[in-house]
């Protein structure tokens, strides 16, 4: 596989609170975006935690995965481990109190890549020339345009579309989606936070990275559009071509 990534503050915010991790080890094809919420210190800290938790718990059982099912569930407990992690820091530190974070993981496993999720960043796949978003918005405006109540035109400048309505670290306990994917040969997952799913469309992102080799060059590319069309939140983005 073959990996771009790139981060920025975007064009608004004083702080990054998104964070990323990639595995650099072949033993754990691990990949993770995270993007905090809770105040400056607060967003920035639940987010690393979050990344860090998962990334060491899925290290430290991956012998163990001898299974499709063992894998998926172990993607489970390591978001839910990162969630207690989380909301137990926030209980007992007022200064972190009610932080949260998303959570949009892809975890390779044999031939399969699972996708782990929670809030509102979100896991794209490009294959055979067109896009699709594999992960479903844990957001308020996802719930009314489920609910009929909106057009999705509508969710682009509705005055509430920051309002998530799952995120890790913000509740004792914690739904987790997950995803099981087969990927073909030129494939490429995408994991991006809202900061570029919010000022990037999907035809748009589609065409950076369409017969583009150079994945990083793409990332880049994809983080000064976003820039480019408000950046008004921070802007992650990590690409993987099968």
């Amino acid at each position: 596989m073959f990996v771009g990534a790139a981060s920025d503050i975007g064009v608004v915010r004083t702080a990054n609170q998104d964070s990323l991790f990639i595995s650099n080890d072949p033993s754990l094809r691990l990949y993770i975006i995270a993007d905090g919420m809770g105040g400056h210190k607060a967003g920035e800290l639940a987010s690393s935690m979050a990344v860090d938790s998962i990334a060491a718990y899925l290290d430290r059982v991956k012998q163990t995965l001898t299974s499709e099912v063992k894998a998926q569930n172990a993607v489970v407990e390591s978001i839910s481990i990162a969630n207690e992690a989380i909301f137990s820091r926030s209980s007992e530190d007022p200064d972190c109190s009610g932080m949260g974070t998303t959570v949009t993981m892809a975890f390779a496993f044999k031939n399969k890549i699972i996708i782990g999720h929670v809030g509102d960043s979100r896991a794209y796949i490009l294959r055979d020339g067109g896009i699709a978003q594999l992960t479903e918005d844990h957001s308020l405006v996802n719930q009314l345009i489920r609910e009929g109540k909106i057009t999705r035109q509508d969710a682009v400048n509705h005055p509430q579309r920051n309002v998530i309505t799952r995120a890790v670290g913000t509740s004792e306990d914690i739904e987790v989606d997950t995803l099981i994917l087969k990927p073909a040969k030129d494939d490429i997952i995408i994991l991006c936070s809202d900061g570029l799913s919010n000022m990037v469309g999907d035809i748009e992102l589609l065409s950076i990275f369409a017969d583009r080799d150079d994945l990083q060059k793409a990332c880049n590319m994809a983080i000064e559009l976003a820039k480019d069309n408000g950046g008004t939140d921070n802007i992650t983005i990590i690409a993987i071509r099968i």
